[in-house]
Order: C-alpha cells, then sequence, then structure tokens
C-alpha cells in the first residue's frame, strides 16, 4: 500500500483550486449496511466492501500529501449493534491488522487510535496496541483510528484527568484553560481535523470529535461509504479549497 507522496503528487495537491489543502481530514464512513440492503446482500458485505474503500482513501490520502486522516471506525455506541454484526466487525479488524499493518509500517504510516480502552476485550485492546508501537516512530501520513470512541465520553476523561491533577495540586483550577483540556484529550499532539467528510447524506457528527471540529469545514455526499472512490475524495478537496476559513473574523476581501 504505497501511500508516500512524490514530488510530483504533492505539486499537484499544492495546485489544486485555489491552493488550499486541508492538513488532516477526518471521516465518518456511514452507509455501509444501507449499500449492501440496496442490493440485496447481507450487511457484512457493506463492512466488506467498506474496508476497500478505506484502503483506496488511505492511499489516496497520501498521493495528496495529506499529514492526518482520522476514521470514525467504531464508536462506543456501535457495541449495542447485533452480536453477529459486531463479532464480523471485529473479525474485520484482525484480518485488517494482519493482512494491512506490515504494509502501512512499509509506506511510513503512523497508526494512532484514540477512544476508551479500560473496558476493551484483551485480544482486541493487542491488535490495537500492536498496531501502534509497531509504527510509533514512522514520520509519514497518520493514521487516527477512533475505535470504542465517543466525543462526550473523551471529553469526560479529560475533566476526570484535569480534575483529579487538582486534587493532587499539581494545577491549581485557574489554570484549566482550553490548552490544558485539549492536552487532555484522547487526540493531544494531533492537529485539529480541517475537514470532516461524511457519507451516505447524513448530516451530523454522531458524536464524533466535538470539541476538536470547533472551526473544521463539513462535507457531506450522498455517496454510501463502499462507492466512496478517488474521485469522490477529490471532490471533497475541491469544495474545502474554496471555502473561505475566517475562524470567527471576517475575510480579508470584507474588509
Amino acid at each position: 500500500m504505497n501511500v508516500s507522496p512524490d514530488r510530483n503528487q504533492q505539486a499537484h495537491a499544492a495546485d489544486s483550486s485555489s491552493g488550499k489543502m486541508p492538513r488532516h481530514v477526518a471521516f465518518i464512513m456511514d452507509g455501509n449496511g444501507r449499500w449492501a440492503t440496496a442490493r440485496g446482500l447481507p450487511r457484512t458485505e457493506g463492512h466488506r466492501h467498506g474496508l476497500e474503500a478505506l484502503r483506496k482513501t488511505i492511499r489516496h490520502a497520501g498521493k495528496r500529501g495529506i499529514e492526518v486522516v482520522t476514521i470514525y471506525s467504531f464508536s462506543s455506541e456501535n457495541w449495542s449493534r447485533p452480536e453477529t454484526e459486531v463479532s464480523f466487525l471485529m473479525g474485520l479488524l484482525r484480518r485488517f491488522v494482519q493482512r494491512d499493518l506490515s504494509e502501512l509500517h512499509e509506506a511510513n504510516v503512523k497508526i494512532s487510535v484514540i477512544g476508551g480502552r479500560d473496558d476493551l476485550e484483551k485480544g482486541i485492546l493487542a491488535l490495537l496496541e500492536e498496531a501502534e508501537q509497531l509504527t510509533r516512530n514512522n514520520t509519514g501520513l497518520n493514521l487516527v483510528v477512533a475505535f470504542n470512541y465517543g466525543a462526550r465520553a473523551e471529553i469526560a476523561r479529560a475533566a476526570k484527568r484535569l480534575a483529579e491533577d487538582a486534587v493532587r495540586g499539581d494545577i491549581h483550577p485557574d489554570e484549566i484553560s482550553e490548552e490544558s483540556i485539549g492536552n487532555a484529550l484522547d487526540t493531544r499532539g494531533i492537529p485539529d481535523p480541517d475537514l470532516i467528510v461524511r457519507t451516505s447524506g447524513e448530516m451530523r457528527l454522531s458524536n464524533f470529535l466535538l470539541w476538536q471540529a470547533a472551526y473544521s469545514e463539513f462535507y457531506f455526499c450522498d455517496q454510501h461509504w463502499p462507492d466512496f472512490d478517488e474521485a469522490a475524495f477529490d471532490e471533497a478537496l475541491a469544495c474545502f479549497s474554496n471555502r473561505q476559513r475566517r475562524y470567527g473574523g471576517l475575510d480579508a476581501t470584507a474588509l
């Protein structure tokens, strides 16, 4: 899986539309089940094809010179799905690590995992930690995997850490700031997403990166995730390149 951009690819990325490319793109990969149902297939086939769409997305992100890709792979609410579907998804995770991890490592991809870990089954936790440990020194694309993740729970964990620090006397409550909260989140050290893409026509965040998305641009498309390909990715990037990001201020042309 070659995801490292060469000079020509980087130049092409820099030339895109107005020249603005996102540093960090996050994906809510929605619609696997609906894709399968529309074709008279079991939902598991949608997840299988969704994994192939993920591989294409990672490769294309590397070609476009994007630094960070975050994927909403499994939310903390997804455990409520039918046991057979959850079991299949865990099997896909195992196959992804077994099949793709070595290729990602060879391509200099760094894998980071965000989400709750305390209640994970030991075998699943070991897979996630293996991916992180093997790739921890890589300097290419950072693939952030949101697994057993919920943004409200993440913020609650951060608040608990800061409260414990205050009780120990390590910090004073007056010292708690936006920066200290950000550093207590699972994503500390990772830039906030510039662009969040959601497929399948839904227009909501579904408890994904609520703190980090404060100034993100959003792109919603009707395609189900298994149909999201390189051309669809480029459409999202082109849309982003034409946005005016003012962060609460005014565009220079309006002054």
